[in-house]
């Protein structure tokens, strides 16, 4: 089964990530990179990358044909996605078990959701 681990920032985990030292950033990034080695090993991760700045974000509408488009951030929201796994583990369990080895969850919120299966849909 195929789970989605969505990694936020917030204005307070941004904080607590500039105040670390740049040894503690530096063991940070080595802990993304061993996580990446062993569910890479597992052959569990499917994907895995890190997201832009909110400021470059583009909030894309599309209403009755005609597609509009907003420059990032968006005030009304704190919590932003800055990061995503795609794996395929096991169980819901499993994919909980993966969490913890993320640096950033230490201060930042993490979310695993499964992925629907629409490998089935026909047209």
């Amino acid at each position: 089964m195929r789970f989605l681990i969505l990694i936020y920032g917030n204005p307070e985990s941004r904080e607590v990530w500039k105040g670390l030292t740049e040894e503690q950033q530096r063991e940070a990034m080595t802990g993304y990179v061993r996580l990446h080695e062993a569910l890479t090993a597992s052959g569990e991760l499917i994907a895995s990358d890190s997201l832009d700045d909110p400021a470059t974000t583009k909030q894309v509408l599309v209403r009755d044909g005609t597609v509009m488009t907003t420059d990032g951030p968006f005030a009304e929201v704190k919590e932003q996605l800055a990061g995503f796994y795609l794996v395929e583990c096991d169980t819901l369990e499993r994919a909980i078990e993966i969490v913890p080895q993320i640096p950033e969850a230490a201060f930042s919120i993490v979310e695993v959701r499964p992925v629907r299966d629409l490998s089935g849909l026909t047209s």
